[in-house]
């Protein structure tokens, strides 16, 4: 299973590591990174609520970000990962917030879910697809499982994010917004909802500290809510029906 992955999604083994683990929401989300998990955390609640007894599916949870807080509001949830080191940090945050009976974290392949046809009512995946040498294959397998809605995000072409890039050992996939309609239509997939942001790119607000990264995202926000935050936004967030 590993090996599949290794070959279909970029730095698998890297981060599969105890050490990338224990470290993952001190180095992205401390800081300037509170705001991107506000945000993403408001972007997933926007697209997938009411969620009370929904059946859900995370792809690539992690640490169970997003998994413990749907939980939390009474979904049915499953959290799969390739990383059990990840694993393991998203079961002991489900049992700090008490909710480790409500859900299931689960090891395995995103290109090959273990699941029957139609039997979440939301598959979604957040983080995931910039990471993706095949999303064509991991979008099929969303919308395979998925009864009713999928949702994830992606980082963008012609933005901050393809000038930072450069700066990463790993790099990331980057769309077109043609790139991913392209996409929902090979998987019979319906767009409903497109929202787009962050003119800087994630890491730019993870090297700051809170008191400076406040000022700059409201600076961000009033572009982005401009004509010009659309062509320029690094990240983009898509809300799909299955048809």
């Amino acid at each position: 299973m590993a090996n599949v992955l290794t070959r279909s999604v970029k730095g698998a083994e890297w981060y599969q590591t105890d050490e990338v683990a224990e470290e993952y929401e001190e180095k992205r989300f401390s800081r300037g990174g509170r705001l991107i998990d506000r945000r993403e955390k408001r972007a997933v609640l926007d697209a997938v609520e009411p969620v009370d007894e929904k059946r859900m599916l995370e792809i690539a949870c992690g640490t169970g970000r997003f998994t413990v807080m749907l939980a939390e509001r009474g979904a049915d949830i499953v959290g799969l990962d390739i990383s059990a080191a990840m694993l393991q940090q998203g079961r002991q945050k489900a049992r700090n917030a008490g909710v480790a009976d409500h859900l299931e974290f689960m090891r395995g392949d995103a290109a090959r879910l273990p699941f029957p046809d139609d039997h979440f009512d939301t598959v979604f995946a957040m983080r995931f697809f910039h990471l993706a040498d095949t999303p064509a294959t991991f979008l099929s397998e969303m919308c395979r499982v998925a009864k009713e809605q999928v949702f994830f995000d992606t980082f963008n072409a012609r933005s901050t994010r393809s000038v930072y890039n450069w700066l990463l050992p790993m790099g990331s996939r980057l769309y077109t917004r043609s790139e991913v309609e392209g996409l929902l239509d090979g998987a019979d997939l319906r767009l409903v909802d497109a929202d787009h942001d962050w003119i800087l790119p994630y890491g730019f607000y993870r090297k700051i500290p809170g008191g400076i990264a406040d000022p700059i995202r409201s600076v961000d926000e009033a572009i982005g809510g401009s004509p010009l935050g659309d062509p320029l936004a690094s990240v983009s967030y898509w809300n799909a029906r299955v048809e």
